[in-house]
């Protein structure tokens, strides 16, 4: 089946979708993006996500051309469009075409949203665990805005690969702040689920929003405070959340077992309780 997106209005085949190289988002990363996950066909955390991406563009000043709420109408029919169950849908928008310069302003922003199949409920990682890496938090300092300017991630990933893992976590002043594409918590050993809380140094992560919700429902204890690295080495059970990846377990960190090395009971009672809401949803 050939992919469709959709490009300023539009919906056409992904191979014809063609952007400006003038485009601001190319040549100064100005622009900002989201991620929703589609299972079953269907749009998760919508609302959250849609609420994140308004905060990203108030963020950075740009407009947005058409009404948001007209942004998931375009997310479903591409679902249908695309025959998509699983995966997600991406969605950007950037301060559109215009000549290079720092202070330019577009008429035209570019609104580009297009689907990714991928297999979320049956990835191997959800039983097996990941590795990750603490890394130097690489990243400018509003790290709370979405921004397409992922340099700092990239190299994060690349460095946490290198060293044997699947994801890095990042570290500052001592201090986890996140994934380098993904929501850092741990469980402590009396059973708390302890994350960061929101500030500029995190993305206000919609998938940890909406695990620790359904944490706190289920009867377990949640602390948003900081965590050392030393802490997370130390814990009962290591968590990471994403749209992309629901709630996957953290077996390892910087080579050291966390735990007894295997997923833990609380992670995967979260995985369970987070994929039959959304799939009420």
């Amino acid at each position: 089946m050939e992919r469709i997106a959709w490009l300023n209005g539009d919906f056409v085949p992904l191979a014809e979708a063609k952007i400006s190289a003038q485009d601001r988002g190319f040549l100064f990363a100005d622009g900002i993006y989201e991620f929703t996950a589609v299972l079953d066909g269907k749009l998760v955390d919508s609302a959250a996500h849609l609420a994140r991406f308004a905060r990203s563009v108030a963020g950075l000043d740009l407009t947005l051309p058409i009404p948001i709420e007209e942004i998931e109408a375009i997310q479903r029919e591409l679902i249908a469009r695309n025959g998509l169950d699983q995966g997600g849908i991406y969605f950007q928008l950037t301060g559109g075409p215009a000549e290079r310069d720092f202070l330019a302003e577009s008429t035209a922003p570019t609104l580009f949203l297009f689907t990714q199949a991928s297999e979320i409920i049956e990835r191997p990682t959800a039983k097996t665990g990941i590795a990750v890496a603490t890394i130097a938090d690489p990243r400018w300092a509003r790290r709370d805005i979405k921004s397409i300017m992922l340099l700092g991630q990239v190299l994060a990933k690349r460095e946490a690969a290198a060293a044997g893992a699947q994801e890095a976590w990042l570290v500052e002043d001592g201090f986890v702040t996140e994934g380098a594409s993904s929501s850092a918590l741990i469980v402590t050993q009396d059973g708390t689920l302890v994350t960061r809380p929101n500030s500029n140094a995190i993305l206000p992560g919609c998938t940890r929003k909406a695990v620790m919700a359904i944490a706190e429902r289920d009867g377990v204890k949640v602390e948003e405070r900081l965590f050392t690295v030393a802490e997370a080495l130390g814990a009962r059970e290591a968590i990471l959340t994403s749209a992309s990846n629901f709630v996957i377990p953290v077996v390892a960190i910087d080579r050291h077992p966390i735990g007894d090395g295997k997923a833990g009971p609380i992670t995967r009672r979260l995985r369970e309780l987070y994929i039959e809401a959304a799939r009420a949803g």
